[in-house]
């Protein structure tokens, strides 16, 4: 009775078989396992219409919507794009609408990908080419294949928005020794004015975003401000076959009652995208793979939180905030951040609640948190993310030791009773019946669970599925390396080194279980850790050498059981 290998096997499968539709979706091609249907991408009139109306029906959004889609600016000031350059960041505001329109991240780099393979075919060969050019990561920017900014203004009059011109003050573009670099832009319309001040400090992520906004009218006025990210809904271009690209963009809310809604582009293209509407508190955001860029308003401040569809293929995520009546020469302020960067738990969890959600554990979350947590102390003592992994996989497998060792133990004892289990298969071949009544006799008579050997794989299967998240979630880990040919842990193995010593492990795994019975699924098992190490070619580095040193770990585990813990009678049974 061959069902506990059945069951190990199945469950070894799906779990695979999810990571493989997860890694098929981050790149942009078609889930096998949740297929949606392919969305239009030509706008036609009728769709046009139909935006126009929905904007209709919400004044203060359709407001924002027609900002974005293009106000009369103010041609009577030059433009120009202000770069302003910290030890973390190289920021372009453009002075016409005060917009974020290019911000460079000078501690990440980016490599324009190549295969893996291919590299390692051109050391191997010894040719000759140009290299893979690197490049800092760039979050805003506008170009023909990508529009991400981060926009503001006034709403609810001809108040500036982000297509009026601004004047930058004099003053340092650069932070030149000091501890922060601040940006003024002024804009003055129909008697309004309104002042942007940009804060860039040293060493952090977090842009201060003040707006002041002055009335020099000679009636009150009632305006809110808008902060809002603007995004194409283009899905990006996946890696080659062995990149292990797992790029995405989608908009996130956050707010403490409806806690972290991650958004789709799709479903604001269609109108059907739901979310919280209104708050006090909480943050709007574009994640990506690795980095977030995030909107957060001052606390306690009320606000309405909005999608929308502002041109073809561009949506907008954002914030409305009423600043109230503002009198003849009074001004009214309001305070947000601009979070910018990379998902580090550390930096996000002090920024604003829920920030650090934005780091996508998907179901596995309450495993992949402490289980990064754990790893982080390790790391700390270690200061490399490789053999981090190595003694935490080792510390899980002690940790576990007591509950998988009865299952080892079920394991090297079946493998002594296979004899008896092949003369009963024998003796009732032809009677399936008293076969499975026979069997579980033995198994009664020996002590022995036909379900214990599944039971170390399925406690595995976790952790193995967190330990995937944790690494596709965590930019701490983005192109740490291990040692020698292992440079980026969150990639696959470039050389195909340990699927190899994967393979190998289960090949050795396999010859110290029982073999089964039956010659077609003998070579089945024979053949599934080769198929796996496939599979494993196009996992992170990092999951497959933490699979390898678990299997390390649990081969020596099962040869201390089959030679230590077996009674010598039972190994005298299966000699014979």
């Amino acid at each position: 009775m061959d069902i506990k290998r059945t069951v190990l096997w199945v469950v070894f499968s799906m779990s695979l078989l999810i990571l493989w539709d997860n890694w098929m979706r981050h790149n942009g091609k078609q889930s096998f396992l949740f297929p949606t249907p392919a969305t239009q991408q030509s706008k036609n009139a009728s769709a046009s219409a139909a935006t126009s109306a929905a904007s209709a029906s919400s004044p203060v959004v359709a407001t924002a919507s027609a900002a974005v889609a293009g106000a009369t600016p103010d041609a009577a000031a030059k433009r120009e794009v202000i770069t302003v350059t910290t030890d973390v960041f190289k920021a372009d505001i453009d002075s016409q609408g005060g917009e974020l329109k290019r911000l460079e991240l000078l501690q990440y780099k980016e490599t324009v990908h190549r295969e893996h393979w291919y590299d390692a075919f051109l050391e191997l060969t010894g040719k000759k080419e140009v290299p893979v050019a690197t490049q800092n990561i760039v979050l805003f920017t506008e170009s023909a294949q990508r529009t991400y900014l981060a926009q503001t203004g006034l709403l609810g009059g001809a108040f500036p928005n982000h297509k009026t011109n601004f004047v930058a003050k004099p003053g340092p573009r650069n932070l030149d020794g000091g501890n922060q670099v601040q940006l003024v832009l002024e804009s003055e319309l129909n008697g309004v004015k309104l002042t942007k001040t940009y804060t860039f400090k040293k060493g952090d992520y977090v842009i201060d975003v003040k707006h002041d906004v002055t009335n020099n009218t000679g009636a009150p006025i009632n305006p809110s401000l808008y902060l809002q990210l603007i995004h194409d809904g283009t899905k990006p271009q996946g890696g080659g076959m062995l990149s292990g690209s797992t790029e995405f963009y989608a908009p996130a809310v956050y707010t403490d009652d409806a806690h972290f809604q991650k958004l789709d582009f799709e479903k604001i293209e269609k109108g059907s995208d739901s979310h919280a509407t209104k708050s006090d508190n909480g943050w709007v955001s574009v994640i990506q793979h690795f980095f977030v860029s995030a909107f957060i308003p001052q606390d306690k401040t009320p606000r309405e939180i909005f999608t929308k569809k502002v041109d073809t293929n561009l949506y907008a995520v954002g914030n409305i905030l009423p600043l109230g009546s503002i009198a003849p020469g009074a001004t009214s302020s309001l305070n947000a951040r601009l979070y910018s960067g990379p998902q580090e738990s550390n930096k996000l969890e002090k920024i604003a609640p829920g920030l650090d959600l934005v780091k996508d554990y998907w179901y596995f979350a309450i495993i992949a948190k402490p289980m990064f947590a754990l790893m982080e102390l390790i790391h700390k003592l270690l200061g490399n993310w490789g053999w981090t992994i190595i003694v935490f996989t080792l510390t899980i497998k002690l940790a576990l030791f007591p509950l998988s060792a009865a299952g080892y133990r079920s394991m090297a004892k079946m493998k002594v009773v296979t004899p008896k289990m092949t003369a009963v298969r024998e003796r009732f071949k032809n009677d399936p019946q008293k076969m499975n009544q026979a069997m579980m006799e033995l198994y009664k008579t020996e002590k022995i669970n036909p379900l214990g050997g599944c039971f170390p794989v399925l406690i595995q299967m976790p952790i193995f599925l967190s330990l995937y998240w944790v690494l596709q979630a965590s930019v701490e880990m983005r192109g740490a390396p291990w040692m020698g040919w292992i440079t980026d842990l969150t990639s696959p193995d470039p050389w195909f080194i340990l699927p190899v010593i994967y393979a190998i492990s289960m090949f050795i795994t396999a010859k110290l279980n029982p073999a089964p019975a039956d010659p077609m699924q003998a070579k089945m098992m024979m053949f599934m850790p080769l198929m796996f190490s496939v599979m494993f070619f196009f996992f992170p580095s990092g999951l497959v050498l933490y699979w390898v040193v678990n299997n390390i770990l649990s081969i020596a585990q099962q040869w201390v059981i089959n030679n230590k813990l077996i009674p010598p009678e039972h190994k005298v049974a299966a000699a014979k």
